[in-house]
């Protein structure tokens, strides 16, 4: 008999969830459900737990890497890696859908749920571009840029490039900071500015720039700083 077995049936994460609804499982009975078992010597809630705690919750774990997530013992086998990646995944989509059928400025919670979940907790700094319709309904989101833990470096004619290409009408930027620290800096104030001018030449406006960490996804706009 398995842990979770052992349990009494309303303690149990499946049963809980199919009781109660998945509102009410904590983090870690959730990713218990996913991995369904756990290892010789730990119990699949331990091993979640473990894995919560390494990984700094749940969102630092649907952003680790297939390599990272490997290199856990008890996340060798290629099937728990599929499955985490997999709702990482599902994530993503669901949320693009929604950038897709509705204009960004209508859904500020989505952006930032979205650039979070794609660059939020990268290890090095990245710089992302929400390419935008007429309708500022998302057409794709590009990362064009990738730097090292304290700087990257930004070509403005391949951001002016790549928005005539895809006949977008405006952009969101956007990038990370490793850091942890949301706020943003001179250089990041002076890039944006550099864009704007840069964009405005083939009439394609910069709607906001978001400077995204793992708990939080800044708005310069609402800073005053556009």
């Amino acid at each position: 008999m398995s842990f979770l077995q052992e349990l009494p049936g309303e303690s149990r994460p499946r049963e809980k969830l199919l009781a109660r609804g998945p509102g009410a499982l904590a983090d870690v009975e959730l990713l218990a459900l996913l991995l369904r078992t756990g290892i010789a010597g730990k119990h699949v809630l331990q091993l979640a737990q473990e894995l919560l705690d390494h990984f700094g919750g749940i969102s630092g774990l649907l952003h680790a890497s297939l390599a990272e997530l490997g290199a856990i013992k008890g996340l060798g086998g290629s099937a728990k890696r599929a499955e985490l990646a997999a709702v990482l995944e599902l994530s993503r989509r669901a949320l693009a859908e929604r950038l897709k059928a509705r204009s960004t400025l209508d859904s500020p919670d989505a952006v930032r749920d979205y650039l979070r979940l794609h660059i939020g907790t990268r290890a090095h700094e990245v710089f992302c571009v929400l390419f935008l319709d007429a309708q500022n309904r998302l057409i794709t989101m590009e990362e064009l840029f990738r730097g090292t833990l304290t700087q990257t470096s930004v070509y403005p004619r391949e951001v002016v490039t790549r928005a005539l290409h895809l006949g977008a009408a405006a952009v969101v930027l956007a990038h990370n900071h490793p850091s942890g620290s949301a706020e943003p800096s001179r250089a990041d104030e002076h890039l944006t500015r550099s864009l704007q001018a840069a964009l405005a030449l083939v009439d394609v406006r910069v709607l906001d720039h978001f400077i995204v960490t793992r708990d939080q996804a800044l708005s310069m706009a609402e800073r005053g700083l556009l």
